[in-house]
């Protein structure tokens, strides 16, 4: 037998791993190098992410302070978007709705954005010292599932959670792909925490917008009169083609 027969049979039964991690504050648990870290913050930031490079956006600097944000748009004439606890924040041009990007009369293609949000940016930042980091919503689960198993890596699902605490949406996402990536073959069962995501997801799957509708996030959304955020980042797949992909210092569509 032949020593690239034998090392093509070692790299066919090398299983890969997906593994989850609930909040930005237990990263220093997990080794991200050689990783792909997909960012989750379901409602808003990346769902807001996505729908903003599908309008046209072209380039995205997530930032962890509203200094930065406000500076960048000076800077470099960026579209701003900022919130801090749900609210948008004063002085920017948008917040973090994903319908600031769709209104007709605020036309957003062909220009850059500089956005700073309560969780997801600061996940987003938290995570730098991964392979690859890709920003991953409902909106575009068909999109990271195609990168992830393209890029033959373990991946790590970043949770943006509410301010370092557990969240129900993001954790739920984690799950859902969690079962996809499972059925092509990635190894889920050696995290207790990929399990636990998996098992909400199946849970919930069956009417899970309404499952989440007594999360503490779609609660503070509604009390925002926000329920609208809520309903549209619920949708899967209507943007299967976008990838927002950190490349250097920004978010591209991958």
């Amino acid at each position: 037998m032949s020593m690239t027969f034998l090392f093509k049979d070692l790299i066919r039964k090398i299983t890969l791993k997906l593994d989850i991690c609930f909040s930005p504050e237990l990263l220093p648990l997990y080794d991200l190098r050689g990783r792909v870290a997909v960012i989750v913050d379901v409602l808003r930031a990346t769902s807001t992410i996505v729908t903003a490079l599908d309008q046209g956006v072209t380039e995205i600097f997530p930032v962890s302070s509203l200094d930065e944000c406000a500076a960048l748009g000076r800077e470099r004439g960026c579209i701003t978007a900022a919130e801090r606890d749900g609210v948008a924040a004063e002085g920017f041009d948008l917040g973090n709705s994903p319908f600031g990007f769709l209104n007709p009369k605020f036309p957003v293609r062909g220009r850059a954005l500089a956005i700073s949000t309560t969780n997801g940016t600061q996940a987003l930042r938290r995570s730098l010292a991964a392979e690859a980091i890709v920003c991953g919503a409902f909106l575009n689960l068909s999109a990271v599932v195609d990168f992830a198993v393209a890029q033959q890596r373990d991946v790590l699902v970043v949770c943006a959670g509410w301010k370092g605490s557990f969240c129900l949406e993001d954790s739920i996402f984690g799950g859902a792909l969690a079962e996809q990536l499972a059925e092509r073959g990635f190894d889920i069962a050696s995290s207790d925490a990929a399990l636990a995501a998996l098992h909400l997801w199946q849970d919930a799957k069956p009417t899970w917008p309404t499952y989440l509708l007594q999360s503490a996030a779609v609660r503070r959304l509604n009390a925002l009169e926000a329920h609208d955020d809520f309903t549209f980042c619920m949708n899967v797949d209507t943007h299967p083609e976008i990838l927002p992909l950190w490349r250097t210092d920004r978010l591209l569509r991958g």
